[in-house]
């Protein structure tokens, strides 16, 4: 399934406040990172405010993002989880989905960045494995690094389009793209404007700013229905906006 472009606005609002004071062997030879601990995961609202708390000075500075869908792919979705519920999956539920889908998007971007390929299989479907696993290993650091999404720097997370289809063995599939958007500092080039968004925060006076980027990704994520078939979802699809694609 191809990845179909949609129309999204993005509402970026800065909150000041008073200032206040608190691999294989192989892989590993050609893709060389720290590994992070991963954070836990925790109930994300709809509008996903932001705040860095790396030093004690950046507290009380928050950029809000508000993300305004296409109404008529909103309303397209919810059709398609009514269906799910009805002829699938009585006990399906989008949120449990979302929260789950927005940990294996930020586990793999960052095995991704790390080339950690043989700690994806069981996630990802050997297809998109090897497309991608190609491309990281072309990518130069920095950008191969802009690849990892923190937990908390995922800003807002959107459903891009939901497919059911059977095949000639009368097996039944879903899949829902999802759309993410997520902070990075990652030290990426000037000569990327078409698919990030560079704004700056500033803590403090105007001549201390601490940048950040904003990079979108698009995951799908495949199950199949079938009786009696292991209710997993397979990420069939990566993109990351001029990094993978």
């Amino acid at each position: 399934m191809a990845l179909v472009g949609r129309r999204w606005s993005l509402v970026f609002l800065s909150l000041a406040r008073p200032h206040q004071h608190p691999g294989n062997a192989r892989t590993a030879k050609r893709c060389l990172t720290q590994s992070s601990q991963l954070p836990a995961l925790r109930p994300l609202p709809w509008a996903r405010s932001y705040s860095s708390e790396r030093e004690p000075r950046h507290r009380g500075k928050k950029v809000v993002v508000v993300g305004i869908p296409n109404p008529f792919t909103w309303a397209r979705t919810k059709m398609y989880f009514f269906l799910i519920r009805a002829y699938f999956d009585q006990d399906f539920s989008f949120d449990e989905f979302s929260a789950g889908a927005k940990q294996a998007f930020s586990q793999v971007s960052k095995m991704l960045s790390e080339c950690k390929f043989d700690e994806l299989k069981d996630l990802v479907s050997k297809e998109a494995l090897e497309e991608v696993e190609e491309k990281c290993l072309a990518l130069p650091v920095n950008r191969r690094e802009a690849l990892a999404a923190d937990l908390d720097e995922i800003m807002y997370s959107t459903p891009g389009d939901v497919g059911i289809y059977y095949d000639n063995q009368g097996r039944k599939f879903v899949s829902i793209i999802m759309r993410y958007w997520y902070l990075t500092d990652a030290d990426l080039p000037d000569e990327t404007p078409e698919g990030t968004k560079v704004f700056q925060v500033v803590f403090g006076d105007e001549s201390s700013k601490d940048s950040k980027r904003l990079l979108t990704a698009n995951y799908e994520f495949r199950r199949e229905f079938t009786q009696d078939v292991e209710p997993d979802w397979t990420i069939t699809r990566i993109q990351h906006s001029k990094l993978l694609e």
